[in-house]
């Protein structure tokens, strides 16, 4: 294995030059590999998150089951606008990150427990709990959609939720007019319909066969903790050079401020690599659980592409606010140039698909199976 060498690109890229930025040097943020493989520490699952309701809030988890389309019950809630059938997410509503989802399992009910979702205190809208797994005969009651949207081209199927029926004789809110209230027009919670939604294909597997839920694309995304302290880094080393030109950056918030990985939304956080965005350039890898746990197999995932970011990791999780500049305009300076169909578009974290089903958990060990060349995912 080659060892780091010098950086792989400028950091700051032609745009540094172009704003006539005469501070920060490229030799001084960080050194990334040029060449593949390279030595990384043992790596090891360091956390897990689902998202229930796409653009909603994430909740950690020990362990979680998989499937070849997505980790057990992420993104397989959306919130869609009443009239259009779009798929609503923090990019249009930003508050969106504050609205709360539960999984509430139980092997007693006839459909396993519920889905309980709640709201700032601040809102003023009650809680509300709808089935975990809507048997077919409650199916039958809700409305199907089959022209609902995922960013605007990929159709999804699904049904309008309805909370589970009350004792009480005075009728309860309904989900949609609960929700209708927070997000101040008509939308409904959906909950995915069973038509296979396929993945788009990639440059490196142009023919792909890969299904998923309401994801934007793909049913994993992985992200380091390296990665995100090289961020973080970069960020306060840019805030602090007032050479470089970036627009509505507040410098003295983001000169000291923490830059939490939950804004890119990962599913599968890795650590123990020693590089940052090692995970560039990982095609295939095994999750592996411990020695002493040999009740369950290795989880295959082959990495389909870069994830290229919009604006919404710009949105404060804690607060339900959008930053003006960072991480978006901050990951343009260093993260493009690097995937093939959209080399303009700013990248963290890759996209993959489980080979099979099973169950990872934090603390499985993951090792690389194959590399990709210099270029990554």
């Amino acid at each position: 294995m080659s060892s780091i060498v010098s950086l792989a690109r400028n950091l700051l890229g032609q745009q540094e030059v172009d704003e006539g930025a005469s501070g920060t040097s490229s030799a001084e943020l960080s050194a990334y590999p040029t060449s593949t493989p390279f030595e990384i520490g043992e790596v090891h699952v360091s956390r897990i998150c689902i998202y229930p309701i796409k653009s909603c809030r994430g909740t950690s988890v020990a362990e979680v089951r998989y499937t070849p389309d997505c980790l057990e019950h992420d993104r397989r809630w959306g919130i869609i606008d009443a009239t259009t059938h779009k798929i609503l997410t923090a990019r249009q509503v930003p508050k969106m990150v504050l609205i709360a989802p539960q999984i509430v399992p139980d092997a007693s009910s006839p459909h396993g427990g519920t889905l309980e979702v709640s709201f700032p205190e601040e809102s003023g809208c009650e809680s509300f709990a709808v089935p975990l797994n809507p048997t077919p005969d409650i199916l039958s009651t809700w409305e199907a959609i089959d022209d609902g949207s995922v960013n605007g081209d990929a159709r999804v199927d699904g049904y309008i939720c309805q909370s589970i029926p009350s004792s009480s004789s005075t009728p309860l809110p309904t989900p949609s007019s609960i929700l209708s209230r927070y997000f101040e027009r008509a939308v409904h919670l959906m909950i995915k319909g069973p038509s296979p939604r396929s993945c788009p294909p990639t440059s490196a597997f142009p023919t792909l066969e890969a299904y998923t839920l309401y994801q934007d694309a793909f049913p994993l995304h992985v992200a380091s903790e390296e990665s995100i302290a090289e961020f973080e880094r970069v960020v306060r080393k840019l805030a602090a050079d007032h050479g470089t030109a970036i627009g509505g950056l507040d410098r003295e918030r983001w000169a000291k401020s923490s830059v939490l990985i939950d804004r890119f939304r990962a599913n599968v956080i890795v650590k123990g690599a020693g590089v940052p965005f090692a995970e560039d350039f990982w095609r295939t890898v095994a999750i592996n659980p411990s020695q002493h746990d040999n009740r369950r197999h290795s989880a295959i995932v082959t990495f389909v592409q870069k994830c290229t970011r919009c604006l919404l990791p710009n949105v404060d999780p804690g607060v339900g606010v959008r930053d003006a500049a960072v991480p978006f305009k901050v990951l343009m300076k260093f993260r493009t140039g690097m995937y093939h169909e959209g080399k303009n578009k700013p990248c963290f974290g890759t996209y993959g698909v489980f080979n099979d089903s099973g169950v990872i958990k934090v603390g499985d060990v993951v090792t690389i199976e194959e590399w990709t060349d210099a270029y990554g995912v």
